[in-house]
């Protein structure tokens, strides 16, 4: 456990705090949440590592826990307050929507895969965050019962313009993500102004993409 404390630390000071992340609440939440119960067991000696952690099981379309720096930064940006109502998209086990949970009002998550939507409610309950709420459900289609949200969190990047997502967007809403149109890849945050979205890059950025928000296969002669 002490080894684990070590690490937390570790990733926080060398990789968070580095790359101007300044807001105290998420240096806090992130010291506070044990990153390592996200991750499979023989993975958890990587948890605090500055990568992509694969978190699915076998068979499965590949879902990730994305590095903490670019998840640190993104969150970051979109400056959630402690009455606002998140959706995070793609949680896999929950890591994000349990950091979200430590700074908004209320935060729902979707994620594709029933295993890792199941095991994503099992540890936030685990960690006493079981008001939030985890929907089995497609990355593309977000959760509109629960909408308008404050803040849209994509835990992964996207290739094609997320527009049913957008439309759950409340008045100044906020949805950062990693949106890989182009090359290179970009954490970019859209912002919702009466009935326009602004769109404004943030860094550069590269993490997986979500299953569900792929760029459509080219057709090939």
């Amino acid at each position: 456990m002490s080894d684990f404390l070590t690490a937390r630390r570790k990733m926080v000071d060398g990789q968070v705090r580095p790359s101007d992340v300044t807001d105290i609440r998420i240096i806090d939440a992130m010291l506070t949440l044990p990153r390592e119960i996200f991750v499979p067991e023989d993975q958890r000696a990587l948890a605090y590592l500055d990568l992509d952690l694969h978190v699915s099981q076998k068979g499965s379309p590949k879902r990730y826990l994305i590095k903490p720096m670019v998840l640190a930064k993104m969150i970051q940006a979109a400056e959630i307050k402690s009455s606002d109502n998140v959706l995070v998209v793609g949680c896999a086990t929950g890591y994000t929507a349990a950091l979200a949970a430590k700074l908004a009002g209320r935060v729902t998550a979707t994620e594709s895969d029933p295993a890792l939507a199941a095991k994503a409610a099992s540890i936030l309950a685990t960690l006493g965050l079981d008001r939030e709420s985890v929907v089995t459900a497609a990355a593309f289609a977000g959760a509109p019962a629960n909408a308008p949200y404050d803040v849209i969190i994509l835990d992964g990047a996207t290739e094609v313009v997320p527009e049913q997502l957008y439309r759950q967007l409340g008045p100044d809403g906020r949805l950062v993500g990693v949106f890989a149109m182009s090359r290179p890849q970009r954490a970019t945050i859209i912002t919702h102004s009466y009935s326009d979205f602004g769109d404004r890059p943030l860094f550069d950025a590269s993490v997986p993409v979500l299953p569900g928000l792929e760029r459509p296969a080219a057709f090939v002669f």
